[in-house]
């Protein structure tokens, strides 16, 4: 029998641990019919409530559950890079623990990997249930990437995916620490089956994912897959220097000709303090560049494993 490997990150997911199980081992009638097992992973991502103890309940009753606690809240990045390292089948699945990526769609992405994809991924048609200015920015994150960048990252794109061995291979040969999954799934390539669903709710609990955090994500993403900030700063350092030249050029012949004194400090006090901003800005690009080098240089893991069960 073939091996299906299922990651799950959790952070404070307490309440749905158990409906995750109950919701993924519905599945267990397809699996066995065309030969194949599974193993479910639960990376608890140093939560702070029950979760661990939901997971050691489901591992007391079916010994295909396994348990990898990390040391503290290393982000979801990490505990998909923790699963997958743990992973041993030859299919592996990422699918999230709030129910929001339907169990019930893995018969039909296996029935694509049989047909020869090499991976399977999932994107919401809609954003049913997120506040509007919300998926405004999403969807405008999405266009921006797929401007910049050479990565693949389709709009409404989610971690839930079923892959082959050698594409969860390819993506544990990445070891960068930081890390945007969503960019490293598209850059490493292979064929791939888009499907399609509607957006379903967190089925207990709220999203960990605050509008500021969202933020902070896409610059990570944008940083990771693109040097195309860098292009711009350098470019809006040209176009200041070259129209600073053309200022002078003007000032100078204006006093020439009609002998018109130099004057305007306020409007000279505004474009000091635009072209000043301009300047920060840029050097805000380049600081992000260099902080990710900082954090590549040091080589620290990109998780502490506190428990494994």
């Amino acid at each position: 029998m073939k091996l299906l490997s299922a990651i799950v990150p959790c952070y404070n997911e307490e309440e749905n641990v158990s409906y995750f199980y109950e919701e993924f081992i519905k599945n267990e009638e397809f699996l066995k019919a065309h030969d194949l097992d599974f193993e479910l992973w639960y990376i608890n991502d140093g939560s702070k409530d029950g979760t661990a103890d939901e997971v050691k309940k489901l591992i007391e009753k079916d010994s295909r559950v396994h348990l990898l606690s990390f040391s503290r809240n290393f982000g979801k990045e990490a505990a998909l890079y923790a699963g997958l390292s743990k992973a041993t089948g030859e299919y592996v699945a990422c699918m999230d623990a709030d129910l929001q990526d339907p169990p019930s769609l893995l018969p039909e992405m296996f029935e694509h990997i049989w047909q020869g994809y090499d991976m399977v991924a999932t994107r919401r048609v809609n954003r049913k249930g997120e506040p509007v200015i919300r998926s405004f920015f999403a969807r405008m994150f999405y266009r921006l990437m797929n401007r910049i960048s050479d990565a693949e990252i389709v709009d409404g794109a989610r971690d839930f995916r079923l892959m082959t061995r050698q594409v969860a291979d390819a993506i544990l040969q990445i070891k960068e620490y930081n890390r945007f999954t969503k960019g490293i799934f598209g850059w490493v390539g292979f064929q791939t089956k888009w499907l399609e669903f509607d957006n379903v709710e967190r089925k207990k609990g709220e999203t960990k994912w605050s509008f500021w955090k969202l933020f902070i994500y896409s610059l990570e993403g944008i940083t990771s897959f693109s040097t195309a900030p860098l292009a711009f700063a350098a470019f809006m350092g040209m176009l200041f220097c070259i129209g600073s030249f053309a200022l002078i050029l003007f000032i100078i012949i204006r006093t020439l000709v009609f002998g018109d004194p130099t004057s305007g400090w306020p409007s000279l006090v505004c474009i000091i303090s635009m072209i000043s901003g301009v300047q920060l800005l840029c050097l805000g690009i380049v600081g992000q560049y260099l902080a990710k080098t900082y954090m590549e240089v040091k080589d620290r893991p990109i998780y502490l494993v506190k428990e494994e069960i």
